[in-house]
């Protein structure tokens, strides 16, 4: 669906972006994250083509954004940046008037954009009294106008309420599972990310340190013993490594069961046995601090 080939940019002599190459597959979730000033808006801004790159190219759907973007951009939807509406105009009057500037959109694709984001009792009230979530959820309605099959949300989840959060988050699963969209996000929400996203790409300063799934596949396992010395022994003899002083990785043939019988029958006392997962914000931590 989408392809990024070596994007640079400065601005005023500084680098912004340094050859960015990545690849999004049709109807995956895909994380874009970084800290303040790492490239993600510059990202963003090149991929809708309002910032033009110094070198490098997107294609959306196999068309090039800096010399198609007419038609690299039929099919996509976007949140980028604070969304902003008129306030003394209802909901389905600020999307009637985005969409009169923008192109025609039938009456019945602003009924599915509303019904999608569930905003069918509220749509007709001035937007002043609606609160931040549902303004977030009128500013994803409005991206989805131009029935997409791309789309890009900036901070979709940017102070909203846990109960906000929840929706967003179903909602977003929803545009993926239920009507096929493939998705491009940017969170500072790691917890979010992490729950959402099939993949990740991470931004440092500019580059890209890491693309991909970042979900390691065998958990660690955090024992609380009473002979630490012996249980090295028995470590040693069926492979599992002791990564940290109370924490052993397994081996793939090695089942914890199995090891915690061999701990018993050898006279150790095991009082407890934890899995545990490096969570993304580990993972994201360890890539930036490079």
């Amino acid at each position: 669906m989408v392809r990024l080939e070596k994007l640079s940019k400065s601005f005023r002599g500084r680098p912004a972006l340094s050859e960015l190459s990545l690849t999004i597959e049709r109807g995956e979730i895909f994380g874009l994250l970084g800290h303040n000033g790492a490239g993600k808006s510059t990202t963003f801004g090149m991929m809708l083509g309002h910032v033009h790159p110094d070198a490098g190219e997107a294609f959306i759907a196999g068309h090039s954004v800096q010399r198609e973007r007419a038609l690299a951009l039929s099919r996509v939807g976007a949140i980028f940046e604070t969304p902003a509406f008129y306030d003394y105009m209802s909901g389905w009057q600020n999307l009637r008037f985005f969409v009169s500037l923008s192109g025609m959109v039938s009456e019945d694709r602003l009924k599915e954009a509303v019904r999608m984001v569930r905003l069918e009792e509220r749509i007709h009230d001035p937007v002043r009294t609606y609160s931040h979530g549902m303004r977030q959820r009128l500013a994803l309605a409005q991206a989805l106008l131009p029935d997409p099959e791309f789309i890009l949300l900036d901070e979709p989840t940017e102070g909203l309420d846990p109960e906000g959060i929840h929706e967003m988050r179903g909602m977003i699963r929803e545009l993926r599972d239920q009507h096929g969209l493939t998705v491009m996000l940017s969170s500072h929400l790691l917890a979010e990310v992490e729950v959402l996203c099939d993949r990740v790409a991470i931004l440092d300063r500019g580059r890209l340190v890491f693309c991909g799934s970042w979900k390691s596949g065998d958990p660690r396992w955090k024992l609380d013993l009473d002979d630490w010395p012996r249980a090295r022994t028995i470590f040693n003899a069926v492979g599992a490594t002791l990564t940290e002083p109370d924490m052993v990785t397994l081996p793939p043939h090695l089942d914890m069961a199995d090891l915690v019988t061999s701990l018993v029958e050898a006279g150790l006392k095991v009082r407890s046995v934890e899995p545990r997962r490096a969570t993304l914000e580990d993972f994201y931590m360890e890539h930036i601090s490079r």
